[in-house]
């Protein structure tokens, strides 16, 4: 009997490499509003907490800037239809998808994007393996809080200690930790190794199929 049955991915830096279409998206905002542009790499450091908080970090003054809600308005309106352009996942995903729908796991993915987007990026991409896909929501409090998880779990018929949470973030270990799963960090997203070893997860994997070995041995 396989130790796990379920896999819960984070989505951005995990699953799919989305940080052009972000950026693009935040700099679509900040040229309407004639402020300084942002470079790819600070969205990168930017991304993980939710819309509100990337472009609290991306605009002037952050939450004391007067169209702050109207900046978030306007890239959720922007990324909607621009998330798909140069958004794809990372090499070698699929065939993790395939390799682990053929053993039989139950699969979600769990993410703090807001939550239509989050179902139209999982349909998109991974129609036919993912069944449970939920993103920010104002009736579930978002990552590092578990309650998405646990609500992942609960539509997935599973229970935490029989599932694993595979993220490229602290916030998706602390996430794994409040919710009491295995943590599974990436290197390969949007946060450098030091952070996952940092914040304590479970296991470190460099490349998608590795991913197999832990949960399948």
């Amino acid at each position: 009997m396989k130790k796990y049955d379920t896999v819960i991915f984070d989505l951005d830096g995990t699953l799919l490499n989305s940080l052009e279409d972000l950026t693009d998206s935040v700099n679509y905002v900040l040229a309407l509003h004639d402020f300084p542009r942002r470079n790819i790499t600070e969205i990168r450091n930017f991304v993980g907490n939710g819309v509100g908080r990337l472009l609290e970090l991306s605009i002037p003054d952050g939450l004391n800037n007067m169209y702050y809600e109207q900046c978030i308005s306007e890239f959720r309106t922007h990324y909607s239809k621009n998330m798909g352009n140069k958004t794809r996942p990372y090499d070698g995903m699929m065939e993790l998808f395939r390799q682990l729908s053929n053993e039989k796991f139950k699969m979600a993915i769990v993410s703090n994007k807001f939550d239509t987007a989050v179902k139209e990026l999982a349909r998109d991409y991974f129609r036919g393996y993912i069944k449970v896909a939920i993103g920010e929501s104002k009736n579930v409090a978002r990552k590092p809080a578990p309650d998405s998880v646990i609500k992942a779990l609960e539509q997935l018929g599973s229970v935490a200690d029989k599932a694993v949470y595979v993220g490229d973030s602290e916030v998706d270990v602390k996430t794994a930790k409040n919710a009491g799963l295995t943590c599974i960090g990436v290197t390969w997203g949007f946060r450098d190794r030091e952070v996952l070893e940092r914040e304590g997860a479970d296991y470190i994997i460099n490349k998608p199929e590795e991913l197999l070995k832990v949960v399948c041995d």
